[in-house]
């Protein structure tokens, strides 16, 4: 993204504060975001809850009256139509406190999908029915404080879970706390307090020391340092100038700056992020569909083994109560609600993860491609690369040492605005060498810049400009860096060539890390540039790439990245997402780098929100972690009911080991709680 120079503010004078006091601390055009699946999920938490507290008051009276109780606390609690108040207090908690799972189960009847709601309805229905039939005449045993405890540790279950859930999508919440709601908008007589929904594009707002950028725009008038680690992961403060972007919701730390409104409501980066962040967690994964069947059948299975084991104990000569019991337990210890949870929550916790490290995941099955790739190309310019010129050599050509052919070539050059001459100047002040006056200076159009420096003609030109005027000389080490694809310019002093300065597009520090990282964990890395094959030669040796394709239009990228998948490997595409676009669609793994606001998140799976090679290496990374989460969950969610079926069964019983319904229940919660546990330990 280019930002260009913004005309200087002109005419506003002495303005004075103006507070609009008509102005409340309105909807910052994000309402239908805070009111979304999040709020309705909280409700239901909290319906939970209630639901919970309620059951709970009511099984304490019904633990008193239930005589296997009263037996195993030894006493006794006895009154006329005590049986009936015990079913009384049943009922109100199976209604009630039971309502959300027999609702779920017509829902899920509906859908033809039966699952953890249909089991656990009809255990707590049989448990209830039964019952009363019993209270009311039929021969048998009640099932009441089975019945409660069940129904108060199935809320209390659901209830841990679904804040699980909720924790794990808070980073939206906390995105959008982000925004400020007011904003100090510029008007020719006044700067007046405004809400941020208010403002529009082209509106000028002042944005004082501390304070919140109020939406994304350009710098007008004043320079600072910014903020931008929420936004960006970007910890270091990044220098601002006038012409220079910035983004709402990121923090203004030094200067009183003005900046001009660029982007509102949902066009904004943040609000973008927001979008990338909740379409990401509501993405079907492959891995959630396997967990989905696999509910399903053991629903199934539940289902069908409670009723072998009803009609087996049946068989054996037991009492109905006892195979009852057991019907009851094995329907629900086989409740697939961890399956149903266990890939949903790894999802949802890593996409918190990945949009707090700067990395949003717009295509959930290309994400967890990542986790199997071979091979990652990236773009040279702007990728690896900073698309800048940067000195590499200095080559001393006669008797004048390299710090003053540097010292001329800059003091010369910075009277100029081409990227070369910016390159060396950056240089010079990098390396803390001072400037000569200059005076004279003129520009020689495609050869270089002419001056006078101490009394000196000086020149700084091109290798045409050399020969042209028969100055230039067979040197080795300029010969060198010329086949580097280096370009190179020459420092002439009345009339003698004395020195050459030999510049490159910079790479970027980190891309040498990134590489080695990949390279650690078996990963080869390409790379891909419409730059000549020298450049891309001397690059790639730099980086020790793998391999490089050079002088490839923007057409041919994706027929290159064609060529390594029919290879065989699974390969990821880095680039800056616009005219990388082809090849990001083709590769296995599309990978935006440098988001910015104007991403082309349309062609890019992964978008990495930093000009930051090393978060390709997160990002495979998180993708392994996350899958590993996603293995050891559903083994675990689907294998104890190995053992926990045949328990809850009875298979035991003659060793003297049974399972109560709200045994059963217990480790069945227990079960969904280390899943949800599991799933927030994912870290990377």
């Amino acid at each position: 993204m280019v930002d260009k120079e913004a005309p200087p503010m002109e005419g506003h004078g002495e303005m004075k504060m103006e507070k609009g006091g008509d102005h409340e601390a309105e909807d910052t055009g994000h309402e239908g975001h805070e009111h979304s699946h999040a709020e309705h999920h909280r409700m239901m938490m909290e319906d939970f809850k209630k639901r919970f507290i309620v059951s709970v008051i009511l099984t304490v009276p019904i633990l008193a009256l239930s005589p296997l109780i009263q037996r195993f606390l030894g006493f006794e609690l006895t009154f006329p139509g005590d049986h009936y108040v015990l079913f009384g207090l049943s009922a109100v908690v199976y209604f009630y406190g039971g309502w959300p799972f027999l609702k779920g189960m017509v829902d899920e009847l509906k859908k033809k999908l039966p699952g953890m709601m249909t089991l656990i309805a009809l255990a707590i229905t049989v448990a209830f029915f039964y019952s009363a039939a019993v209270t009311f005449g039929v021969p048998g045993k009640t099932f009441y404080w089975e019945l409660a405890t069940l129904i108060d540790i199935m809320l209390i279950g659901h209830y841990i879970e679904m804040r699980s859930v909720l924790g794990a999508s808070r980073a939206l919440e906390e995105l959008i706390k982000l925004m400020p709601t007011e904003a100090h908008l510029v008007t020719p007589e006044v700067i007046k307090d405004v809400p941020v929904s208010e403002l529009k594009k082209g509106d000028i707002v002042l944005v004082k020391p501390g304070e919140k950028i109020p939406s994304d725009g350009t710098i007008v008038e004043g320079e600072t340092s910014v903020n931008e680690a929420m936004l960006t992961g970007e910890s270091k403060p990044v220098y601002k100038k006038p012409g220079d972007g910035v983004i709402g919701g990121s923090i203004n730390l030094e200067g009183a700056i003005k900046v001009r409104i660029e982007k509102t409501g949902k066009d904004t980066y943040l609000m973008q992020v927001v979008e990338l962040v909740r379409q990401a967690q509501e993405t079907r994964s492959k891995t959630q569909d396997l967990a989905n069947r696999a509910a399903f059948y053991l629903t199934v299975i539940a289902i069908t083994a409670g009723t072998i084991t009803l009609g087996t104990w049946l068989y054996l000569g037991k009492p109905f109560v006892f195979a009852l019991e057991r019907m009851v337990t094995v329907m629900v210890i086989t409740c697939p609600h961890a399956l149903g949870l266990a890939v949903p929550l790894v999802v949802s916790v890593s996409t918190s993860i990945s949009a707090k490290k700067g990395i949003l995941i717009r295509n959930r099955e290309a994400f967890e491609r990542a986790k199997d790739v071979q091979v990652v190309v990236f773009d040279k310019t702007g990728t690896l690369t900073e698309g800048k010129f940067e000195v590499t050599d200095i080559i001393a050509l006669d008797e004048l040492g390299e710090e003053e052919i540097l010292k001329y070539a800059a003091t010369l050059e910075s009277q100029s605005n081409h990227p070369i001459a910016q390159g060396i100047v950056e240089k010079a002040e990098e390396l803390g060498f001072g400037t000569y006056e200059v005076s004279e200076s003129k520009v020689l159009p495609g050869k270089g810049v002419q001056g006078v420096i101490n009394g000196k003609e000086v020149l700084v030109v091109s290798p045409g400009f050399l020969k042209e005027k028969g100055l230039w000389g067979e040197d080795e080490r300029v010969n060198k860096v010329l086949e580097q694809g280096k370009t190179v310019v020459f420092l002439v002093l009345d009339g003698k060539l004395v020195g050459a300065i030999a510049l490159a597009d910079k790479i970027r520090p980190e891309s040498r890390e990134a590489v080695e990282k990949l390279h650690e964990m078996g990963i080869k890395a390409y790379m891909l540039t419409g730059d000549n094959a020298k450049v891309a030669k001397w690059v790639a040796e730099e980086l020790r790439l793998d391999g490089f394709f050079a002088e490839v239009l923007p057409h041919q990228k994706s027929e290159k990245v064609k060529e390594l998948q029919e290879q065989g490997y699974t390969v990821a595409m880095v680039g800056d997402g616009i005219n990388d676009a082809p090849a990001l669609i083709q590769a296995d793994v599309g990978i935006a780098i440098g988001a910015g606001t104007d991403v082309a998140i349309e062609s890019a799976d992964i978008i990495l929100v930093k000009n930051d090679p090393r978060d390709v290496i997160t990002g495979i990374h998180l993708a392994k972690a996350t899958y590993r989460k996603m293995v050891q969950n559903l083994a675990w969610a689907t294998g104890y009911n190995t053992f926990a079926i045949p328990l809850a069964a009875g298979v035991m019983y003659s060793y003297g080991i049974l399972l109560s319904p709200a045994l059963g229940a217990l480790l069945m919660s227990m079960s969904t709680v280390i899943v949800a546990i599991n799933a927030r330990f994912l870290k990377v």
